[in-house]
């Protein structure tokens, strides 16, 4: 499809559809309809285990007095237990998925009962690629209107951010997208382009200063609205704990078992490991479609008793390997097509729990801990340097536990949810035109006056 609708602006357009559910808050203290902050948040999928930052991130903005929609375009299934609150899921808006939202919106398509533009969109729709974010924008974007919500936010440059760049053109609804790592670092051929989504959003948010230098030089004619705001971690919720001076060397490491986590040259590294050290553990904790490729790496190398790959965990769960852990290893890799990983949240949880981390040299991940000092980093692929510092450490847990508590307080630090969200919440309020419930506002005027009285 060419784009011959990208230079169209969204109308104002009455609803024509009576039928629209009420859309209701989050379940913040009671708060009222009038309470809401003009703000949409459209995922792909919520809430998923794998995108618990989202999940952190929502609660957070509530705490913090914006109090946002949530739209979810496909509804989780088969996720493992996690401890997400009731209302996470009961004031969710699911779209109807696959061929049911197509028959709904055609039907309505024929009773001309979504924008002329949009309709002439999809007359003129050259590929079946991507032509559902239209249909999901057709569904989401009445019900915004309705409900008087002025811009969306969205996780990943992907479908979630292609949706919202239809609902600007078709609803006049602004959006902007927090980036990630593969959907802003290996471009995906389709209609709407990383390009459009830089041009068209509101702001740009990305989570380390890597990926912000990244975007800003690729697209410099949006580099003054992209933003770096890092993940942020509920710390309370990793508390820390001292490494036993008894405990079984461990390893313990998190991630979707993909290329780009590394997770075979740890396998390696193990394997250089076990005739050195005495009881050596390892515990990689997910799932995906890697496991049958390390499962016959274990085999060959004869690791059957020494690395345990544990399927998927609960937040608990994984909080227990981890105080259980001597280190936390991520050796993160450059996969064949460009995709890396940017600045991966368990780096934060571990060391929020007092273990140092051996990672790699890649992405954000240098922004995250000192060599050296909150643990070791190393050049991609080096499976000798690699099992050398995770010798170190499972030799040497006095040295472990000094740089585990220097982790801690690091990321601590730099990572606390409530400065990463407060961060975002002032880029909506300023350019996606949220705004805060009555008591936040309040509470932001007098902290404003408190500093301001300081500087004077």
């Amino acid at each position: 499809m060419h784009h011959f609708l990208c230079h169209l602006r969204g109308n104002a357009i009455t609803v024509k559809e009576n039928r629209l559910p009420m859309l209701r808050p989050w379940g913040y203290g009671g708060a009222d309809m009038s309470e809401r902050s003009a703000l949409a948040y459209v995922f792909e999928r919520f809430p998923t285990f794998t995108q618990t930052f989202c999940f952190r991130e929502v609660r957070e903005l509530g705490r913090q007095g914006m109090l946002p929609t949530i739209f979810s375009i496909r509804t989780p299934q088969d996720e493992p237990p996690q401890d997400y609150p009731a209302e996470f899921s009961r004031n969710v808006l699911y779209l109807p998925e696959g061929d049911e939202l197509a028959e709904l919106i055609k039907r309505q398509h024929s009773e001309r009962l979504i924008p002329r533009a949009m309709r002439k969109c999809l007359q003129a729709w050259e590929s079946p690629r991507d032509r559902h974010r239209v249909y999901e924008a057709a569904w989401i974007g009445p019900r915004l209107k309705a409900a008087g919500i002025r811009h969306v936010h969205v996780h990943f440059a992907g479908i979630a951010a292609r949706t919202a760049y239809w609902l600007k053109q078709f609803y006049g609804i602004s959006f902007s997208f927090t980036g990630h790592a593969n959907d802003i670092f290996v471009e995906e051929d389709l209609p709407v382009k990383l390009g459009d989504l830089m041009r068209e959003a509101a702001f740009v948010v990305t989570v380390s200063e890597f990926s912000a230098t990244y975007l800003r030089d690729k697209f410099p004619f949006a580099a003054k609205r992209v933003h770096r705001v890092y993940n942020g971690i509920e710390t309370d919720l990793w508390p820390g704990s001292e490494l036993r001076s008894d405990a079984p060397p461990t390893i313990v490491s998190v991630g979707r078992y993909i290329e780009k986590k590394g997770f075979l040259d740890l396998i390696r590294a193990c394997g250089e490991l076990k005739a050195k050290i005495a009881g050596l553990r390892c515990r990689i904790i997910g799932d995906g479609p890697q496991l049958a490729e390390m499962e016959a790496l274990i085999a060959e190398l004869g690791l059957g008793e020494v690395v345990e790959l544990t399927g998927p965990k609960s937040q608990t769960e994984i909080q227990e390997m981890i105080g259980e852990a001597t280190v936390f290893a991520l050796p993160c890799k450059l996969e064949k097509d460009g995709g890396m990983d940017n600045l991966p949240t368990v780096i934060m949880e571990a060391m929020c729990c007092g273990r140092p981390v051996v990672s790699t040299r890649i992405a954000g991940v240098p922004e995250m801990l000192v060599d050296g000092k909150h643990g070791r980093i190393h050049e991609l692929g080096d499976v000798q340097a690699l099992a050398g510092s995770l010798h170190e450490y499972l030799t040497n847990p006095a040295l472990a536990a000094e740089h585990g508590r220097a982790a801690m307080e690091y990321a601590r630090g730099q990572f606390a949810i409530e400065q990463t969200t407060g961060q975002l919440k002032h880029l909506l309020v300023r350019y996606g035109r949220a705004k805060l419930t009555r008591k936040a506002f309040a509470e932001d005027r007098e902290l404003l006056r408190s500093k301001l009285a300081g500087w004077i």
